[in-house]
């Protein structure tokens, strides 16, 4: 059977600064899917990029030494599609193979490997990624098969442990920063610079902590419109948002916009209008919103994601308990997805079509035979051996097909069909 390997890096093992550098748009994504679908050496792949990481995940179509150099050439192919050095990244990429990359994947559904444990965006954005490759056709069997039990794990855990019993994302570690920063929320005016799911999830943490007023900026009016009524805010042109600092308190962007939405010099300008009253940005958005530079101007404080790592901390150290448990069931889910892929493997797949049809062959003729007790011993021995040979026949061709494996086909997606088609069965599903 071909393995599966993942090459990636995220916030552990890379600064924002090179995430953000690695980092894939939704239209970059689609383009890296076709790339990688043309390379002979890929069977099926799957690129899943958020804030905090960037990974690639491939069944390769060998089992052999050639894997290694398939990675390399997946290395490779990301440095040239993000335009980067390899000597510049690969210092930051874990790459992981067979059990480990299962594991690794099942433990990032499940946002045991999020910055902050728990977070619940992380499975959505996966299942997305999952979409994408599904869309494009690059996904088959194997993928097919180890996603869908990525999501099946992320439920299991998030709904038998305590892990994300309380709100946790990085919005919401944004605004246990933004309570630290000002000791009463009640009075703070907050513009909210895009309107995507991280946006609306601050929005609801900020109206928890019953902040003032809400004032959102979208490049698409429609959308901001549409988020300031849902929380009974105010909507402002995208244009306008320099303005708009005029008469806030708290910045929270989290756009998808390739530059600075925000620079030294607009802050600076504004500064002068509202009397260096306080501004505080919190900026969740990878590649970063906020110009860092406005950290130089008097009472402008800038805090990015990786800022958040302290708030992260200690919801990591309250959750070790049920982190635990969480570990042992991802362990389990990895066992019986190893176990899967060894099923789908030849020998063991033709010995269970054997097995099923001598069970069959044995159980119709016991069944037969003893109603008939006129008949001699040699006539019942017959009959077996004519009943064994119809079998046998039966699953000649089946087998003989199976076993002639090819450099061009794709094994696992006919042992798979045998298993269903034969109800050969395998480990239990969840």
């Amino acid at each position: 059977m071909p393995d599966i390997i993942l090459i990636g890096l995220n916030h552990k093992t890379a600064p924002i600064e090179l995430r953000e550098k690695l980092s894939f748009s939704s239209e970059e994504t689609l383009s890296a899917l076709e790339g990688l679908k043309k390379d002979p050496g890929i069977k099926e792949v799957l690129v899943f990029s958020t804030c905090n990481r960037t990974e690639v995940l491939f069944i390769p179509e060998t089992m052999d030494q050639a894997q290694n150099d398939q990675t390399g050439r997946t290395i490779e192919f990301i440095a040239r599609h993000k335009n980067i050095k390899r000597s510049e990244f690969t210092s930051a990429l874990y790459i992981h193979k067979g059990e480990d990359a299962v594991r690794h994947l099942f433990r990032v559904a499940s946002s045991l490997d999020s910055m902050m444990i728990g977070e619940p965006q992380i499975l959505g954005q996966i299942k997305q990624a999952y979409r994408v490759a599904v869309e494009t056709g690059c996904s088959g069997v194997l993928l097919n098969r180890l996603m869908h039990k990525s999501f099946s794990i992320a439920k299991k855990i998030r709904r038998e442990t305590g892990i994300g019993d309380n709100a946790v994302s990085i919005s919401y570690a944004a605004i246990e920063l933004a309570n630290k920063i000002f000791s009463d929320l009640s009075e703070k005016t907050v513009l909210l610079l895009g309107a995507g799911e991280m946006a609306e999830l601050a929005v609801e943490h900020l109206l928890s902590n019953n902040v003032k007023d809400i004032v959102v900026a979208n490049r698409t009016f429609k959308n901001a419109v549409a988020l300031a009524e849902k929380f009974n805010g105010q909507a402002v042109k995208f244009e306008e948002r320099e303005d708009a600092l005029v008469h806030v308190d708290i910045i929270i962007s989290s756009t998808g916009a390739a530059e600075y939405v925000l620079t030294h010099d607009q802050v600076r300008r504004v500064m002068k209008k509202r009397h260096h009253q306080t501004l505080f940005f919190i900026d969740i958005a990878v590649p970063r919103d906020i110009d860092p530079k406005i950290n130089s101007i008097s009472n402008a404080y800038v805090y990015d994601i990786d800022d958040l790592k302290n708030i992260v901390e200690s919801n990591i150290e309250q959750r070790e308990k049920e982190t635990v448990k969480a570990e042992r069931m991802i362990d389990e889910a990895v066992l019986k997805f190893q176990k899967w892929l060894e099923s789908l493997a030849i020998v063991p797949t033709i010995k269970a079509l054997n097995d099923k049809m001598t069970a069959i062959v044995e159980m119709e003729c016991k069944k037969t035979l003893s109603s008939l007790k006129h008949l001699t011993k040699e006539d019942m021995e017959a009959i077996q051996r004519m009943t064994q040979a119809i079998a046998s026949r039966t699953i000649h061709d089946p087998i003989r097909f199976l076993r002639n494996t090819g450099d061009h086909r794709d094994d696992s997606l006919y042992l798979n069909v045998t298993r269903q088609l034969f109800n050969l069965g395998g480990p239990d599903d969840e």
